[in-house]
């Protein structure tokens, strides 16, 4: 029998929830508070966007938004074997040396792919820069600012005991090589409304954010228009006035936490592998009903 849970937060900040009001995987929405936990780090000057890597050719800009030319795992026969039996994650070289990720796809910029491994890359650029456990940095960077105490990065099965995990009786959260947050979806609505406040970001950080890269060869009925900016997914021509956010899927579940002018709505359900949800339509429906007629996208 599948679970979902949906939070809903209206324009004057009402918050509506229905459904499981535990802890869920955020799975793919960690991608956003890593890119936010960078942008805050470049606006203190601990991290720079635009310039090279050291001993890279790409930036931390081409990282968050795909365009470093770096692989993804997720595909991978070997990875998705070892995930559903259970067994325990790879170390990071093994993991670099079987998806071949020194050798990149295209030059930086010019192309774009969607690459776990360029978050997982984020993910240690950003507890470097903070000095700090990535768990901690976005602690501090991230959960802290945001006000959502019930949210947390598992490291071990056992941070996934109070977790809502679907048909899924083990997994290792550590399959997910940048990191996974858990916390309940309303956790997750009030961060993206924290985000959209103003209360994370400086306005022209949140604007770098939403400067995405189009991406048409990968409309579909539920992205028409799609793009992606820094850590987000969102339509490439006026994105304010269309849902961003990010989706989110892994065994047994899937997440979508999206905002529309200041509505946000974060919907997770449970998945089987042969029924598939689109959570992101899920959400996008949601915040269609939640936004009166005459509602402006956010200024």
């Amino acid at each position: 029998m599948s679970r979902q849970a949906v939070a809903v937060i209206d324009a004057d900040g009402a918050l509506v929830q229905d459904g499981h009001a535990g802890a869920v995987p955020w799975w793919s929405f960690t991608k956003t508070l890593l890119a936010i936990a960078a942008l805050r780090l470049a606006e203190d000057g601990a991290l720079s966007l635009d310039a090279p890597l050291a001993g890279a050719d790409y930036t931390l800009a081409q990282l968050l938004r795909h365009e470093a030319g770096l692989p993804d795992y997720g595909g991978l026969a070997s990875y998705q074997a070892d995930v559903a039996a259970q067994r325990a994650p790879w170390p990071a070289a093994r993991l670099l040396a079987e998806t071949e990720a020194d050798r990149l796809r295209y030059a930086p910029g010019q192309g774009w792919a969607y690459s776990n491994i360029g978050y997982m890359k984020v993910a240690a650029l950003v507890a470097q820069a903070a000095g700090l456990s990535l768990g901690d940095a976005l602690d501090r960077l991230v959960f802290a600012p945001a006000s959502v105490a019930g949210t947390r990065l598992a490291l071990l099965p056992s941070d996934l005991d109070d977790v809502a995990m679907g048909s899924v009786t083990s997994y290792h959260p550590g399959w997910v090589y940048h990191g996974l947050a858990t916390g309940p979806v309303a956790d997750a609505a009030r961060l993206l409304r924290a985000l959209v406040d103003g209360r994370l970001l400086r306005p022209e950080s949140f604007a770098r954010m939403l400067q995405g890269r189009a991406l048409p060869e990968h409309g579909s009925a539920t992205y028409p228009d799609p793009a992606y900016g820094l850590g987000l997914m969102l339509w490439a021509h006026d994105p304010l006035a269309h849902p961003w956010g990010h989706t989110g899927g892994g065994p047994g579940s899937g997440i979508a936490v999206y905002a529309l002018g200041r509505k946000i709505c974060a919907f997770w359900r449970t998945t089987q592998p042969d029924a598939p949800v689109d959570v992101a339509a899920q959400a996008f429906a949601r915040l269609a009903e939640a936004l009166p007629a005459a509602a402006k996208p956010l200024e």
